[in-house]
């Protein structure tokens, strides 16, 4: 077969190609693209079993990584230093950012395959809107020729009985007529071929919208999955840290089985890509005549249009035709006025069928079905294999990214049990220990109970150490009060004597005498009593 000088299958195609096709077997089977046949099916399912496995293996390891984890639980837990963090948000931040590279390089992948099917059903439309032009140019011409043709000939013999040599001119219009009905019927020779172009590119894209559309939210999962990976470790929520490990196993699982669909599906596109002709050819051998499959599968300067005699033939017969119309209009209209309409009919009809043989000669022509079958080769073989391989690798990083996830997400939940047994080992009176809060919120007796206990106590080990002293308090009660509720009603808070808290005794000056003076005087007006000295 002669090498295309027009379409040159690109280098990945032949990488893909290149490799290995074992049958489940382990047979080696011929990589020549075949999918009726057996052999080549099991070939590019072992590809998706080779996927499922890796799948298989990625669990198992997360599995063992797991078990370890949990087993190492209790020596971690005696050590007396905190585990540091770092680790889980390096790993965090590294799997954030391989999701979304992934995601970028998967829409892009997207695009583009759906770019080269599109171009690819666009072509085939075009050139199933070629085949049904020509078919109904020959079912319309021929017709004409085998119905009204007819009738006006039938007519004319009836008018030209007496004349025997006008008699002998209708005769040759049959005969002519007869010649272009034979060479129109074998002008569609590839309406036994069984193949429906139309339906082809419907099916196509009707299976490539749901495939795009699949994608698209396998994406936006891996987005969301991201957004609730970034929201569970700021805010150390157990709530979305499980979540995200749920939906995160569900989404490797989808990567694995997406890369085992791209890589079977490229892979036997590929081998298409590296011999499309070969393929067509062997799909068409019963159908075709390798003459016609040639012609347009190459459409060559040296190769002869196979319609080319077809189409000369016809050509002919209508010009001696149009000649004989010519003469009867000429001569036999003025002894057979009532001839004029039907040779006039059978002059229109010859003109139409003379433009549908430039109709004819125009869409036979390789150029324009050759031009369609190497756009689809260019879109299903460059955008649509490269959009694929694309595609492969967005699976590869998502599983790597989600891997990684769901080894960071055990040593965060780690932390958030570790934070909140660091808060449950603070002092419960710690107005800044948010277990002592909640416990104020949700029962404020039971909250300033343990407050009171708590003062309660700590000023008895306190007079226990030191001696009792005489308490002075020089402020009103109204003052008093005022500071209580100053202090939010909490009794630590009041004013406690500062002997009994340890703190060393205020100083002595004259006018601090008088102060006292005037404030025991007051005293003395408001209550009736001495102030203690």
């Amino acid at each position: 077969m002669a090498a295309r000088l027009d379409y040159i299958a690109p280098w990945w195609t032949y990488w893909l190609h290149n490799f290995p096709h074992l049958d489940l077997s382990l047979r080696g089977v011929e990589g020549t693209f075949n999918p009726e046949d057996k052999r080549y099916q099991q070939s590019l399912l072992f590809l998706a079993l080779v996927a499922a496995a890796c799948l298989a293996l990625n669990l198992l390891f997360l599995t063992i990584y797991l078990c370890c984890l949990c087993c190492c639980k209790r020596e971690e837990e005696t050590q007396t230093k905190r585990p540091s963090s770092c680790c889980i948000t390096w790993t965090a931040v590294v799997a954030g950012l391989l999701c979304c590279a992934a995601i970028g390089i998967g829409f892009y992948g997207n695009s583009e395959t759906n770019d080269g099917i599109y171009q690819m059903t666009y072509a085939l439309d075009n050139a199933n809107h070629t085949l049904s032009g020509i078919d109904s140019l020959v079912s319309g011409t021929t017709a004409k020729m085998k119905g009204t043709l007819e009738q006006h000939l039938s007519r004319l013999n009836e008018i030209f009985a007496a004349r025997g040599d006008y008699v002998q001119s209708l005769r040759f219009l049959q005969q002519m007529e007869s010649n272009i009905v034979t060479q129109l019927a074998g002008l569609p020779v590839w309406g036994d071929a069984g193949i429906n172009l139309g339906d082809i590119a419907n099916q196509t894209s009707y299976v490539e919208y749901y495939r795009w559309l699949a994608y698209l939210l396998l994406f936006i999962l891996d987005l969301l999955i991201c957004l609730i990976a970034c929201l569970g470790l700021a805010k150390r929520s157990r709530c979305l840290l499980i979540t995200m490990l749920c939906i995160t196993l569900i989404t490797l699982i989808l990567s694995w089985a997406s890369l085992a669909a791209d890589t079977s599906v490229s892979v036997g596109t590929s081998d298409f890509c590296v011999a499309p002709d070969k393929f067509i050819m062997n799909q068409t051998r019963d159908q075709l005549s390798a003459d016609v499959l040639h012609y347009y599968l190459y459409c060559s300067q040296s190769l002869i249009n196979p319609f080319h005699q077809s189409l000369t033939v016809f050509q002919r017969s209508l010009t001696t035709m149009q000649i004989q119309i010519q003469g009867l209009l000429q001569f036999a209209v003025p002894i057979f006025p009532t001839a004029q309409k039907d040779l006039l009919g059978i002059q229109q009809i010859l003109n139409s069928s003379e433009s549908s043989l430039h109709q004819l000669t125009a869409m036979l022509d390789c150029r324009g079905l050759h031009k369609d079958y190497l756009d689809a080769l260019v879109g299903i073989c460059y955008d649509g294999v490269e959009g694929l391989m694309y595609l492969g690798l967005f699976s590869l990083l998502a599983v790597v990214a989600f891997s990684a996830m769901v080894c960071a997400i055990p040593r965060a939940w780690r932390q958030c049990a570790l934070r909140d047994r660091d808060y449950d080992d603070i002092d419960e009176e710690d107005p800044f220990n948010p277990q002592a809060r909640r416990i104020a919120a949700h029962n404020p007796d039971q909250g300033q109970m343990r407050s009171f206990c708590s003062y309660s106590s700590s000023l008895g080990s306190q007079t226990s150490l030191h001696p009792p002293a005489q308490t002075i308090s020089n402020a009103p009660v109204s003052e008093y009060m005022n500071q209580a509720i100053l202090f939010g009603g909490n009794p630590r808070y009041e004013n406690v004597p500062l002997i009994g808290r340890g703190s060393p005794p205020p100083t002595y000056s004259p006018s601090m005498r008088a102060n006292y003076l005037s404030v025991a005087d007051e005293h003395l007006r408001q209550y009736g009593t001495d102030v203690p000295a």
